[in-house]
């Protein structure tokens, strides 16, 4: 009986050793299994109806420029704006010492007045030879150079109001106004100097609005007919700005390609009333190069980048990751448009990108490409 009870604890023992070697191997096995596949959400691409576009850099230019001359030499006397401030047409912007022409013009009516009393005197000595030539109290001769000296007294009289008219006009140069509406420069010379008469380049105006903005023209544009005549949609964006806001239209195609740059200048026009647009500043336009057609777009998140080389992840057979290399298009709000690559049927990873890796299965959950938020985009 002794012997008995000994045994009994020692196949206690062995059985719980046993169970704890178990325990310790069926948890080293779950330790080792592999974890589950990731999870991503994925969608088809989104197919929407989207006229073709094309996007160019390119700069404003003012549609009219003006670098303000004097036409009359003479010294400056005023000036009357401030610097790059708007002007109207015909607004006063500079004024010359007058004194000179006006006694060059006093001079030149003093002149016209002594010319008509020659003339007056001239017809009276022509109507005193006729009668006297009618009483053969005169020769023909005599009566010739009466009429002669009436002829160019005429004459001088024409001259002299002529030279008056050509002061007047002088006097009139010496104000300068704003021949154009526009946005003006700072003067170039100040009051005190002499300024000569179309050497001098007193300030310069530029027209804002409205306003073209000049690019090269893209392939599908070049050789259209009837551009030139204007009437294609275009969309602007300037910089610090995320979407196409500001419509215009297509107004002309050069009928060259310049050399230097091998490009098809295009030009577009914008309205521009509170001349948010400058000369010289730098933008993106949209242009129109077909009419509406279906076109896949996918979410700009879902876009990556291997060096030059676009690509999205797709979802395939026995749901392995696939990388797609793919061609884009224009954006239309948070969307871009791709243009070759996908098919609609294509199960595009829209959110895990991260935790996809291509070759690899993931968990795929069904998700949607919402409508883009801002069409211009």
């Amino acid at each position: 009986m002794r012997r008995r009870s000994s045994f009994l604890p020692l196949v206690a023992a062995l059985l719980a050793a046993g169970s704890a070697g178990l325990s310790g191997c069926r948890n080293a096995a779950e330790a080792n299994a592999a974890p589950p596949p990731p999870i991503v959400t994925i969608a088809n691409p989104l197919v929407q109806v989207e006229p073709g576009w094309s996007e160019e850099s390119g700069r404003f230019e003012p549609i009219q420029a003006v670098d303000v001359r004097p036409r009359i030499s003479g010294y400056l006397k005023s000036v009357h704006f401030r610097d790059g401030e708007f002007v109207k047409r015909g607004q006063l912007l500079f004024t010359l010492d007058p004194l000179p022409l006006q006694a060059k013009a006093d001079r030149s009516g003093a002149e016209v007045l002594q010319a008509d009393a020659r003339l007056e005197r001239a017809r009276a000595d022509l109507r005193r030879a006729e009668s006297l030539h009618q009483l053969d109290a005169i020769s023909d001769e005599e009566l010739d150079t009466r009429k002669e000296a009436a002829a160019q007294a005429q004459a001088a009289l024409s001259a002299a109001q002529a030279a008056l008219r050509s002061d007047r006009l002088d006097l009139g140069y010496t104000r300068i106004y704003a021949p154009i509406s526009g946005r003006i420069s700072d003067r170039r010379i100040d009051a005190g100097n002499l300024v000569q008469n179309g050497e001098t380049v007193l300030t310069q105006i530029v027209a804002v609005h409205p306003i073209h903005f000049v690019f090269a023209a893209p392939e599908a544009l070049q050789g259209a007919p009837g551009l030139s005549h204007g009437g294609r949609e275009v969309r602007l964006r300037v910089e610090g700005e995320t979407g196409f806001n500001h419509p215009g239209k297509l107004d002309f195609i050069d009928n060259h390609i310049d050399g230097p740059t091998g490009a098809l200048r295009a030009r577009a026009v914008f309205d521009n009333p509170e001349g948010r647009f400058t000369p010289g500043q730098f933008g993106r336009v949209r242009v129109m190069t077909s009419p509406p057609a279906p076109v896949l777009l996918v979410p700009e998140t879902a876009i990556a980048a291997d060096q030059s080389r676009k690509f999205v992840l797709v979802v395939g057979k026995d749901n392995k990751v696939e990388m797609r290399p793919i061609e884009l298009g224009a954006k239309v709000g948070d969307l871009r448009i791709v243009t070759k690559g996908l098919t609609q049927t294509d199960r595009i990873i829209i959110n895990g990108q991260q935790r996809a890796m291509p070759g690899t299965a993931v968990t795929p959950q069904r998700g949607q490409i919402a409508a883009p938020t801002a069409q211009q985009g």
